[in-house]
């Protein structure tokens, strides 16, 4: 920092050069003064620095900057290291005048720069630049650095009649206002701006003691890694001792009350240390270079962490919580405990009335199952109207049915099935179940070794392996007796009456939909490979996407116009996934295609499993809100604040619940 210092060459009336001097080296960038009539300098007095910096932006531009550079950190700087700051704003009238002087001005400077003279206090840039002025612009010039006094901490000053007023909480004095000062010679207007260092007043941002010593950490490793700083051992043992008591003071803390009580003391101690480093490596090339590629590494590492993450999350949904794996082993104990005429549930006649409003729920997931239960039943008019059927695996089917025989849907009706009983469901009925069991399948999904060449390492996971996530194509076939029925997920909660979807006229569609083309990535080509010749000419690939999730369905339509059989036709043609990856909203695109009926929006919000940013007026109005994505909210990876809309409809007192430690 004593020996890199900068200077403003004018070699025309329209040009400029900005020359950058550290050490042995120099960098001269060329300037357009596009604005000609308003020249700006920012200019740095000190004993041990000379900084003059062109500007062509405007003075409101650099004091934004420089107040949103006071508030963001703690900023420490050598007693005798900064005097004062200035701005210098000449108008059309000085141009001339400041051009000539300038232009002196940097011609010493290069001269003084050529000789390599040793930095002392006789020998300053600055000192040659107070030379060549006047004799009286040299006095103003000293009793405007005495007046300014910024030994301890300097902030920036306000201004009037347009001029940036100071931060909220800033205190000042009648010496730390605006000042308008004159140079005999030149008409500049020079505005004085005081105080850099504000590390104790109420302008300081919050936790700036937490973001000082983070920042303080970054200047330390960026000084053990440069080469004049690694040829001295006492200075390198010293700055990793300071660092190491630095990084203990601070441990996990986020907020400044959560630091240790000698974090100031550790983070002082590190400073000083700092500015011993600054002393030894005097070179800005060097510490240039060597923060750019701290910075390219740190790139470099935030985008492998990333695709880090995403690996770990899709990991984490795939697990079952320990929780939910007891209950169903406690479940399971209870089930086959009962005789056997507490195996049944009541109103079996009521499964196949038409006239009543039936669900169709398919999950493994018992809690999951019992939240969307609780919250269709809590905001129901008529629960002894509702009546819900939920299909479950072979594994699951004992503690499912023990779950809702011993918390029983009030008036509500409802019946477990295992898809295992299905005969009729199976390889040389159903295409995608006679893909399921294939080798490459099972390989595709299981084999590890896949995992790195996949990018979407979403489609790999094993629940599309399941049948229960393709039984809604098969809707007709499991419910012959009905006429109408409301698909939902398990991972959505009911929030009002859902009662009048039935009273909707399809207009002979099949099925009833929100649609979910405010977004880009919600466009048939995000889900469909429109390089293949029998979906481009099928298919529009801008048309609108929707979603699974919450459905109503007229089974009547459906058998009507065979949307099974056109189902297993392009399960058939996608045997090689050569049309689409895998998955059921894919086919579910292609398979009512032309044959969805648009809802109202407020019916079906989505995102709440991935999208952190669903607006609250969203979620407020939506009829059924949607865990769609990864973050389950029975997961610990769960978007913290929309779990209370979901656990709000667990019952915790339930003993199995407690017995699990399920909360």
């Amino acid at each position: 920092m004593n020996s890199c210092w900068g200077f403003i060459d004018l070699p025309g009336p329209k040009q400029a050069n900005l020359s950058i001097t550290g050490g042995s080296s120099s960098i001269v960038c060329p300037l357009n003064l596009a604005t000609y009539f308003k020249v700006r300098f920012l200019v740095l007095f000190s004993n041990i620095l000379g900084v003059y910096i062109f500007s062509s932006s405007a003075r409101d531009d650099l004091l934004e900057d420089t107040s949103d550079f006071e508030s963001s950190t703690n900023i420490t700087v050598p007693r005798d290291a900064i005097h004062s700051i200035k701005f210098i704003v000449s108008d059309s009238s000085s141009a001339d005048s400041l051009y000539g002087e300038t232009s002196g001005i940097s011609r010493q400077l290069t001269e003084e720069n050529r000789t390599k003279k040793t930095s002392t206090l006789d020998e300053n840039p600055i000192r040659q630049v107070i030379n060549t002025m006047p004799k009286n612009d040299v006095e103003k010039g000293k009793e405007d650095l005495k007046e300014a006094n910024i030994n301890k901490s300097i902030s920036v000053g306000g201004r009037e009649n347009g001029v940036k007023q100071p931060l909220p909480g800033t205190q000042r004095n009648e010496k730390e206002k605006m000042e308008i000062k004159r140079f005999p010679q030149s008409s500049v207007k020079v505005i004085s701006v005081n105080k850099v260092r504000n590390q104790r007043e109420g302008s300081i941002m919050p936790n700036a003691q937490v973001r000082q010593i983070k920042d303080l950490l970054i200047q330390g490793k960026l000084y053990l890694s440069l080469f004049a700083t690694q040829s001295d051992p006492h200075f390198v043992k010293d700055l990793q001792l300071r660092m190491k008591e630095a990084t203990e003071a601070l441990g996990s803390a986020i907020n400044d009350s959560e630091l240790k009580t000698n974090a100031p003391e550790k983070a002082k101690a590190l400073e000083r240390i700092l500015l011993k480093g600054k002393q030894i490596q005097d070179e800005c090339a060097t510490v240039v270079k060597e923060l750019r590629a701290m910075l390219l590494s740190t790139d470099e590492q935030l985008r492998m962490n990333a695709k880090q993450a995403v690996y770990l999350i899709n990991i984490a949904a795939k697990t079952i919580p320990k929780g939910l794996h007891c209950l169903a082993l406690r479940l399971s104990t209870e089930y086959f405990m009962l005789n056997s005429s507490q195996l049944y549930f009541p109103n079996k006649e009521k499964l196949v009335d038409p006239e009543l409003f039936h669900y169709a729920l398919f999950s493994d997931n018992i809690l999951a199952a019992a939240v969307v239960v609780n919250s269709t039943l809590t905001h129901a008019k008529d629960p002894s109207k509702h009546v819900f059927h939920v299909v479950t695996d072979g594994l699951n089917f004992a503690p499912m049915r023990m779950w809702f025989l011993s918390n029983p849907p009030g008036e509500a009706t409802i019946n477990v099935e295992n898809v295992e009983t299905f005969s009729w469901l199976n390889a040389s009925y159903s295409p995608v179940l006679k893909q399921l069991e294939t080798p490459t399948m099972i390989d595709f999904y299981y084999k590890s070794h896949h995992a790195q060449l996949d990018p979407n390492v979403k489609y790999r996971n094993p629940k599309h392996l399941s049948i229960m996530n393709h039984l809604r194509f098969y809707l007709p076939e499991i419910f012959p007796h009905l006429d109408k029925i409301l698909f939902l997920d398990d991972d959505v909660v009911v929030q009002k009456d859902l009662t009048p979807l039935w009273s909707i006229d399809l207009k002979q569609k099949v099925i009833g939909v929100v649609e979910t083309c405010g977004e880009s990535f919600h466009r048939f080509n995000r889900y469909l490979n429109f390089s293949n010749p029998l979906v481009s000419r099928s298919f529009d690939p801008h048309a609108c996407g929707w979603a699974f999730g919450m459905n109503i369905i007229d089974l009547k339509e459906w058998r009507q116009q065979n949307i099974t059989d056109i189902y297993h036709k392009w399960q058939n043609l996608n045997q090689d996934r050569l049309l689409w990856k895998l998955g059921t909203l894919p086919p579910g695109l292609i398979t009512f295609w032309n044959r969805t009926y648009p809802l109202e929006k407020s019916w079906h919000v989505l995102g709440l499993g991935y999208n952190r940013n669903v607006p609250q007026k969203d979620i407020d109005r939506a009829a059924v809100i949607h865990y769609n994505g990864n973050l389950k909210p029975w997961l610990e990876i769960g978007i913290p604040k929309f779990k209370d809309y979901w656990t709000k409809y667990v019952h915790h007192e339930q003993k199995f619940l407690r017995e699990c430690n399920i909360s």
